[in-house]
């Protein structure tokens, strides 16, 4: 017994010269040397809970009044301060101003203290925490871990919930369906680390895991009204769901059931530890468990909205080339409904002159203007095709002879140019004539 009282005291000794050496540094190098001095004192080693003074301090240095990079160091301070010990009693002290803040301190704390876990590591990230220094502050490591747990799902809760339902009045009887799915799971999940903090072996009765086991009670009151009221406002709005809500909703009542014993219990600790007073916790009732049967039925038989968007979306691509297909014939009809142009004329049908001859010496018709037939005769034949050759290397006719004639002569000797030539000659002629009776 002696060597643990040595052993206790010599750790005690030990804590109080590191606690007295980091406030002379504080003094001496820090730009914020009060606060600096107030966070040590307020989460020192002693094991009892820190003066009201230095958590004032630490509340006014993160209040909205004072410049963001204030609160940003003081957090910086209040991280430093967990992530670097190994003491129980450092840890759970700094946990509680951070509670406290969370409770007593306006909101932007609780936005600044999300912008710094997101942009690091998170604060109150303790899933590794021990202090194995003995066996009673092994029980009290064990309950700081879970303690965290809850703290870190209370900012998440106020992430979902856009406000903080300890210091606000709850909003979910007032919520739409698609806003209650997703803030009483919320509110279930924050309940469920509450239900952890309660403590077991020697953090029953140590006084500081008390005080902070206080604060969890008291919230977890406002937490389960909050969760209450939005379960009567999903029930009302149950038997009108669809079945992919109604699924969600069954979960969350089925839960809540579940939650309602179990708070039960931690409020029969609660009361045995004094704290609360127990006149301050609330009567949990049990829903009938014939209206869970109705709704377990209403479940089975709830229109299923994924299979009609399903076949809304099978129909709109069947039908979606049907309705190009309308579009175009409809197009189409227009088209044929105007006055027809003058088609293109085609050369494959050229018997029409053949089996009847046209008077291409136009002795009966006028005399048409010869500057104008020329010009058209010149756009005709400027179509046709020409070898491949430059025009500044085509071939000369012995008798001086270039141009078109000799590019009709010298022309590939292929079936289809041709043909092709031949059909155009005779559509150049087909124009001529038609020139010419005009």
């Amino acid at each position: 017994m002696s060597g643990g009282g040595t052993q206790k005291s010599l750790r005690k000794a030990l804590g109080a010269l590191k606690d007295t050496t980091t406030v002379s540094l504080a003094k001496v190098n820090s730009d914020y040397k009060e606060l600096d001095v107030a966070i040590v004192k307020a989460t020192n080693h002693v094991e009892r809970p820190a003066k009201e003074k230095y958590i004032r301090a630490i509340f006014s240095a993160v209040s909205a009044t004072r410049p963001r990079a204030d609160v940003a160091y003081c957090i910086h301070a209040l991280a430093r301060r967990l992530s670097k010990t190994h003491n129980w009693a450092v840890a759970l002290k700094t946990l509680v101003v951070i509670h406290r803040a969370l409770r007593e301190v306006d909101p932007t704390f609780h936005e600044e203290l999300m912008n710094y876990g997101r942009s690091r590591s998170h604060m109150l990230n303790l899933a590794h925490f021990k202090d194995d220094s003995s066996p009673n502050a092994w029980d009290y490591s064990n309950w700081i871990r879970t303690y965290a747990l809850f703290l870190e799902e209370r900012l998440e809760c106020f992430r979902v919930l856009k406000y903080d339902v300890e210091m606000d009045r709850p909003r979910t009887k007032d919520l739409d369906t698609v806003e209650l799915l997703e803030h009483l799971p919320a509110l279930q999940q924050l309940l469920f680390r509450v239900l952890g903090c309660q403590p077991q072996g020697a953090a029953v009765h140590n006084f500081v895991v008390q005080l902070a086991l206080q604060m969890v009670a008291s919230e977890s009151i406002k937490i389960y009204q909050a969760i209450s009221d939005g379960t009567v406002n999903l029930v009302d709005k149950f038997f009108e769901m669809q079945r992919h809500d109604a699924v969600k909703a069954l979960d969350i009542y089925r839960r809540a059931g579940q939650q309602a014993e179990r708070l039960s219990e931690f409020y029969e600790v609660c009361k045995s530890l004094d704290i609360g007073r127990g006149d301050k916790f609330i009567k949990i009732e049990q829903p009938p468990a014939s209206f869970l049967q109705a709704m377990e039925e209403y479940v089975r038989e709830a229109p299923r909205v994924s299979t009609v968007r399903k076949d809304q979306v099978v129909d709109n691509k069947i039908n979606a080339p049907k309705e190009v297909l309308a579009i175009e014939y409809k197009n189409t009809q227009e088209a044929e409904a105007r006055p027809p142009s003058p088609p293109p004329p085609e050369p494959v049908k050229v018997e029409a002159p053949i089996a009847e001859p046209p008077d291409l010496l136009g002795l009966n018709d006028p005399v048409p203007d010869t500057k104008d037939l020329d010009e058209k005769n010149a756009m005709a034949l400027a179509i046709v095709p020409v070898s491949d050759q430059p025009p500044s290397t085509a071939p000369i006719h012995a008798n001086g002879t270039t141009g078109w004639e000799l590019a009709l002569v010298t022309a590939p000797s292929s079936n289809e140019s041709a043909t092709a030539a031949s059909k155009l000659i005779a559509y150049t002629m087909m124009q001529s004539e038609e020139t010419i009776r005009m």
